[in-house]
């Protein structure tokens, strides 16, 4: 459950910042940046303390190479359902969609890899033990 909540709130980070909805980050900050500036500075700028946490975390637990592997297995996974004609990659809202979800994946293992090391093997990260 743990999992799937770090899954969540990195997709819920990534749909608040953008997605083809009316209803993101970036298009309302451009709607009413001369309106609400000390708002849209602030909403920002704890849009940008969410992305170090998890960006930061991800790259300490699977770095950049994890980073990437991860997004290949999520692309040949989208190609192997394009393949087989369950995906069609014709309408942008979709792709984009898509993006999240697999960028939102990307951070949610990245945030839960240590926790999944730590059962799987018996052993903490430095970072986890108590002193």
């Amino acid at each position: 459950m743990g999992m799937f909540l770090r899954w969540l709130c990195a997709f819920v980070l990534l749909a608040l910042t953008y997605n083809p909805t009316p209803w993101n980050f970036t298009r309302w900050a451009a709607e009413h940046w001369n309106s609400h500036t000390s708002v849209t500075v602030l909403l920002g700028l704890l849009l940008a303390v969410a992305y170090i946490i998890y960006l930061r975390a991800t790259l300490r637990s699977i770095g950049a190479f994890g980073m990437l592997l991860i997004l290949a297995i999520v692309a040949a996974l989208l190609w192997v359902l394009y393949d087989f004609g369950l995906l069609t990659l014709r309408k942008s809202n979709e792709n984009i969609w898509l993006g999240i979800f697999a960028l939102s994946l990307v951070l949610g293992i990245g945030l839960s890899w240590s926790h999944v090391r730590r059962r799987l093997s018996g052993q903490a990260d430095m970072d986890d033990v108590d002193e």
